[in-house]
C-alpha cells in the first residue's frame, strides 16, 4: 500500500444507498480513497484479482452473495486483505463467527461514525502485517545468508544451544577437524568434546547469553581419540527468535607447542647465567686451593704422609673444577679454542677412550658417513659430548646391549626448519648416538637439558651432563634433537654447521715454554686478596721483579711512580672503580711496551662486555694452574 495514493475500497454491497452513506462518512474523516462495488461472488472475486483492494467492506447477507463467504475468499488469497462486515444487524454470536474467520471489525450501520476508525485501523494492522513480512522475510535472508556463510566458511564453526548444550549445528571444517560427519557432531553436546566440566562450561556459556565475548582455551577431543589445544571465541546470535552460541575454534597445539619450547629456552637461558655467576665464584676460590696445593706439593718431600693428603686435596679441587667447567659449557660462555676438524677424524681417535667408558659388555659400533665437511669446535667439548652422551647410554642400557655412533650430511631448507622450530636451515653434519635401552618418556624428554635434572639415584650423578652437552652445541652455532620411546631406546640427534673453508693444517706441536724469569717486571692487579697473593707467591721464586696493587686506581698510582719498565700487567677483567681493560689502557700509555695478561673466573659472556671478544687477546681462565701460569707469562714476554 503506497500512503501517497488514494485506499482502495472494495464494496460488497447490494443497497447503493448504503454504499453512498459509507462514502459520505468516510471522506468526512478526510479519507482519500477511490472504491468499487460488487455484488456477486463473481464480481467479488474479479475484484480481488483487478482492483486488488487496501480494505473490503462487505455487508453481511445479500441476495445472491453472503459476508462470510466473501470472508472465507478473501482468507484464501495469497494476499492479506483486511475485512470490515458492515451490515443493519447482528447478534453477538454472529460477531463472534465473524471475528473468528478472520474479520478485522464489525460495524452496525445505525454506528456507522465508528466505519472511519474501522476502516483506518484496518489499515494500520495491514501496515502492520507488511513489515512484519518483510522483516520475517529479511530475517529468513539473513539467516539463509549466515547459513550459507556459516557452513562454507574455512574456520571450524558451532551452534550450541545454551539451555541443553547441544551441538545444534556444525560446519564442514568442523566435521573436517573433528572426523566426525556433521550428521554425528550435531548428536553430541559440547560437553562431549572438550576436557572441562559442565558447570565451567555453562559459566562460560552464561557470560556470552549476556553479551560477553568471550573466549577461553581448553582441549577438544576429536573422533579419532585425539586431544588437541584450542582456543574458542564466542558470541551469541539468534535463530529462530532463540539465542544460539556462536563458537570460533582455532587450533592452537602448535602455538602452545611454540610457547613451550620458548619457556624451556628461557628457562635453560636464565639458569644458564645463574650458573655462570656460580662457577665464576668457585673459580676464584679454585685457583687459591689448587695452587697453593701445587706450590705445598714442590716443597713437600713426595714420601710424606702429609704429601698424599694434599694431593687428595688437588685431586677433589681439579673435580670440582670439572664441574664449574660443566657449568660453563652448560651457560653457553665457556672460553674454548675452536678449531677446524674433520669429525670423522675426531671420532675415530675417541673410540678405544670411549669403548673403556663404557665397558666391554656394551657393544659399541661406529658408523662414519663418507665425505663430511669439517666443522668448527674445540676439541675437547666434542670429547664431553661424546662422554656425556655414551655415558647416560650406559646407564640406560643396563648389563648389555648396543651404542651406535654414526655421522652424516645433512641439508635442512627453509621451509623444514620454520615448521621445526629447534632446527635450523643450512648444511650440517649430524652426529647420532643411539641405544637400545630403556627409553624415556615425554616428560622426561621435555626435562633432560635441565641442570641437575637426572633420573638417577642419589650420589649417582650430578644432573648435568645433558645440559653440558646442550650448551656446548648452541654455543658453537647448532642443536639437538632427541627421539625416544619406552622400552626402545633413545636417539640423540647432534647438529653442527659445516664450514666453508678447507680444514685447516694440523698445529706443531706446542714447543716447552721456559718459565724463568729475565729480569722483567710484573705488575699483578687483583682485588681478591687470596687469588693476589699465591700469584705473587707462584712468580717469585722465577726471579720476576713483582709489583701487586690490589684495586685498579692504586695499580695507576703505582705504574706513574715507577721509574722503570713495567713488562707485563696481569689483570683481573671485572674490579670495582674500573675494568682491567680500561685501567690497562691507561698504564699502557705510561708504559708503552708493557704487554697484558687478562685472567678471570667470569663466564665470557661477561669477558665480552669488557671488549676482551678479540680473538688476539692475551687470557687465561681461572682457576688456572702454576705450570700454566708462569708458561703464560714467559709466552707473552717472549713475543715479538
Amino acid at each position: 500500500m503506497d500512503i501517497n495514493q488514494p485506499v482502495k475500497i472494495l464494496f460488497a454491497e447490494d443497497a447503493p444507498t448504503d454504499v453512498e452513506i459509507a462514502k459520505r462518512r468516510l471522506k468526512k474523516e478526510g479519507l482519500d480513497f477511490i472504491f468499487r462495488l460488487v455484488d456477486t461472488e463473481e464480481d467479488f472475486r474479479r475484484g480481488l484479482k483487478e482492483f486488488d483492494p487496501d480494505v473490503i467492506i462487505s455487508d453481511y447477507s445479500m441476495p445472491s452473495f453472503d459476508g462470510m463467504t466473501a470472508l472465507q475468499i478473501a482468507r484464501s488469497a495469497e494476499k492479506f486483505y483486511p475485512f470490515i462486515i458492515f451490515t443493519g444487524s447482528m447478534n453477538e454470536e454472529t460477531a463472534v463467527a465473524c471475528m473468528k474467520a478472520g474479520a478485522n471489525d464489525y460495524v452496525i450501520k445505525e454506528q456507522i461514525t465508528r466505519l472511519p476508525f474501522a476502516v483506518i485501523e484496518a489499515l494500520n494492522k495491514k501496515q502492520a502485517l507488511m513489515e512484519k513480512n518483510k522483516m520475517e522475510k529479511s530475517l529468513i535472508e539473513s539467516e539463509e545468508k549466515f547459513r550459507n556463510l556459516f557452513y562454507n566458511h574455512s574456520a571450524v564453526k558451532l551452534i550450541i544451544d545454551p539451555e541443553t548444550l547441544d551441538i545444534y549445528e556444525a560446519n564442514m571444517a568442523a566435521s573436517e577437524f573433528y572426523g566426525w560427519p556433521i550428521e554425528k557432531l550435531e548428536s553430541m553436546k559440547v560437553t562431549d568434546i572438550n576436557d572441562i566440566g559442565e558447570n565451567e562450561v555453562r559459566k562460560n556459556i552464561a557470560k556470552v547469553v549476556r553479551g560477553i565475548k568471550n573466549n577461553f582455551q581448553l582441549k577438544h577431543r576429536k573422533a579419532d581419540g585425539d586431544t588437541v589445544d584450542v582456543e574458542v571465541f564466542s558470541s551469541h546470535v539468534q535463530i529462530g527468535g532463540k539465542i544460539y552460541i556462536h563458537s570460533i575454534i582455532h587450533n592452537i597445539t602448535e602455538q602452545k607447542r611454540l610457547e613451550e619450547q620458548l619457556r624451556q629456552s628461557q628457562k635453560l637461558e636464565s639458569v644458564g647465567r645463574l650458573a655462570g655467576g656460580i662457577a665464576h665464584d668457585f673459580n676464584n676460590i679454585l685457583t687459591v686451593i689448587l695452587n697453593y696445593c701445587e706450590l705445598a706439593l714442590m716443597e713437600l718431600d713426595s714420601s710424606s704422609e702429609l704429601t698424599g693428603y694434599i694431593k687428595e686435596i688437588k685431586k677433589a679441587g681439579e673435580r670440582s673444577s670439572e664441574i664449574t667447567s660443566q657449568l660453563l659449557a652448560f651457560a653457553r660462555k665457556q672460553h674454548n679454542h675452536p678449531k677446524v676438524m674433520n669429525l670423522n677424524d675426531s671420532i675415530n681417535d675417541m673410540i678405544g677412550m670411549l669403548q673403556r667408558l663404557i665397558g666391554e659388555n656394551i657393544g659399541l659400533v661406529w658408523l662414519p658417513a663418507e665425505n663430511i665437511c669439517p666443522i668448527k669446535m674445540d676439541s675437547s667439548q666434542l670429547h664431553q659430548i661424546l662422554a656425556n652422551l655414551c655415558i647416560n647410554a650406559r646407564d640406560a642400557i643396563g648389563d648389555s646391549g648396543k651404542i651406535t655412533i654414526e655421522t652424516s650430511c645433512v641439508s635442512i631448507d627453509e621451509n623444514y626448519a620454520g615448521k621445526n622450530p629447534d632446527f635450523l636451515p643450512g648444511e650440517f653434519v649430524m652426529l647420532a648416538v643411539s641405544d637400545n635401552g630403556c627409553g624415556m618418556d615425554k616428560s622426561t624428554v621435555e626435562n633432560i637439558f635441565e641442570p641437575f635434572f637426572t633420573t638417577k639415584g642419589a650420589g649417582e650423578g650430578t644432573g648435568l651432563g645433558l645440559s653440558t652437552v646442550y650448551g656446548i652445541v648452541k654455543q658453537n652455532g647448532g642443536f639437538v634433537n632427541v627421539y625416544s620411546e619406552i622400552g626402545k631406546g633413545t636417539t640423540f640427534k647432534i647438529y653442527l654447521k659445516c664450514e666453508s673453508e678447507e680444514a685447516e693444517k694440523a698445529e706443531e706441536e706446542q714447543k716447552a715454554v721456559p718459565t724463568e724469569s729475565k729480569g722483567e717486571t710484573v705488575l699483578i692487579v687483583e682485588d681478591e686478596e687470596a687469588i693476589l697473593h699465591i700469584s705473587e707467591k707462584m712468580l717469585e721464586t722465577l726471579g720476576y721483579n713483582l709489583l701487586t696493587a690490589n684495586n685498579p686506581l692504586d695499580a695507576i698510582k703505582i705504574a706513574k711512580d715507577y721509574n722503570g719498565n713495567i713488562d707485563i700487567i696481569v689483570t683481573d677483567v671485572v674490579m670495582p672503580d674500573m675494568n682491567g681493560k680500561e685501567m690497562s689502557e691507561k698504564i699502557t700509555k705510561l708504559h708503552p711496551n708493557a704487554k697484558v695478561l687478562f685472567i678471570s673466573g667470569y663466564t665470557f659472556n661477561v669477558i665480552g662486555q669488557h671488549g676482551l671478544f678479540e680473538e688476539n687477546v692475551n687470557f687465561i681462565q681461572k682457576p688456572f694452574n702454576v705450570r700454566e701460569f708462569r708458561s703464560k707469562i714467559r709466552e707473552i714476554l717472549d713475543e715479538k
